[in-house]
């Protein structure tokens, strides 16, 4: 569907078309006479009616248009007999033609009609053939002319349908994106302020200088977390996993659960930077998951490479309530998958979380 600024242009422009009318006033200046005048006149009258509303409804497949090109034709048939410059009302119908009928066979069948229709009446009218034979030359230069920017102009507006469609979809793919980061970030954040809050609110009489710390604390935390939710909307970037691991360990010691974890020097494994994106992510709502529901006390961490994969495992001793799959879940599974990885939940004695990615040569751009 085209726009309102491009069909404007086109309106505009298609009376530049309006110029052809000349034609039909030649007879009536080299042999004057009054029916010559009236038939020249009265035709131009009507067709300017016909090419008005045509030029309104020009958009491929309006029947208005249709209606519009056939008068034209039936114009020209009738004046023509009278007027040999209204050949010109068949030049503009196949002008017309290749805008409103996608068809190119069945367009040139038209052609042919159209020149079938001259031929005939210029020898039972002796306009002479080569009247005839110049109408239909006309007809075939100007109508095959106009194929070849009929297509063209559909072929635009097929781009532009696209890249409209491209821009919707970017539009839709970066609000998901929002959306799973923003829950990561302050589903994670969040749960640590919760935690923290409530272990001052314990301690604030018992050790009030322990509580003092820990609202400190939260409000550093809450600080972070403006900082990630503005991060997040323009475009999430991960501090690396190493320092998304040392935040996890803090994080799981406000809530009581120990982290065991062979990975301090993960950062350092090759990983692009959209891996290590999507690796600190997991890591994050995995430790979410736990502090919120696992009630563990331990929390182990691997990162192994071998057998052309390379693999983060998260295991907890928990025992989680969750047993179907949430958006956290949901948002880290999407966005393994599209760098080409695999992930897996396995609850048996706690909860393990595989993480699967390929390994990528050394040549791969990071």
């Amino acid at each position: 569907m085209m726009n309102g600024k491009t069909i404007s242009t086109q309106q505009k422009s298609a009376w530049i078309w309006f110029a052809y009318t000349g034609f039909i006033f030649i007879e009536p200046l080299m042999a004057p006479s009054w029916q010559r005048w009236i038939v020249a006149l009265a035709s131009l009258a009507v067709f300017i009616v016909i090419f008005t509303i045509y030029v309104r409804a020009m958009d491929c497949g309006s029947r208005v248009a249709h209606w519009m090109i056939a008068a034209t034709f039936a114009l020209g048939v009738i004046t023509f007999p009278w007027n040999s410059g209204a050949s010109t009302f068949f030049v503009y119908t196949a002008a017309f033609l290749p805008f409103s009928i996608r068809s190119t066979k069945l367009v040139l069948s038209l052609f042919l009609v159209e020149a079938l229709f001259l031929l005939a009446e210029s020898h039972f009218f002796y306009h002479g053939l080569a009247n005839g034979f110049f109408g239909i030359f006309l007809l075939l230069i100007i109508g095959g002319s106009n194929i070849f920017f009929a297509e063209q102009r559909r072929a635009e507006n097929k781009l532009l349908a696209a890249q409209e469609e491209n821009i919707t979809l970017a539009a839709v793919a970066e609000r998901e994106r929002i959306a799973r980061d923003l829950h990561d970030v302050l589903g994670h954040t969040l749960s640590v302020i919760v935690l923290k809050a409530e272990l001052a609110g314990r301690l604030v009489e018992r050790d009030p200088q322990r509580a003092i710390a820990e609202i400190g604390d939260v409000e550093r935390t809450a600080r972070t977390a403006l900082s990630e939710v503005r991060e997040a909307i323009v475009g999430y970037r991960a501090r690396g996993l190493a320092a998304e691991i040392e935040t996890a360990r803090r994080t799981l010691d406000a809530a009581g659960v120990t982290l065991l974890s062979d990975t301090e020097h993960a950062g350092a494994t090759g990983l692009t930077s959209t891996e290590e994106t999507v690796l600190s992510l997991a890591l994050r709502e995995a430790v979410t998951n736990i502090v919120r529901h696992a009630r563990a006390t331990t929390c182990r961490l691997h990162f192994v490479s071998e057998n052309g994969h390379r693999r983060l495992v998260v295991e907890d001793n928990g025992e989680h309530a969750i047993s179907h799959e949430g958006n956290g879940l949901r948002g880290m599974r999407e966005r393994i998958e599209s760098i080409g990885g695999h992930l897996s939940l396995e609850r048996e004695s706690g909860t393990r979380l595989l993480i699967d990615l390929p390994l990528r040569s050394e040549g791969a751009v990071s």
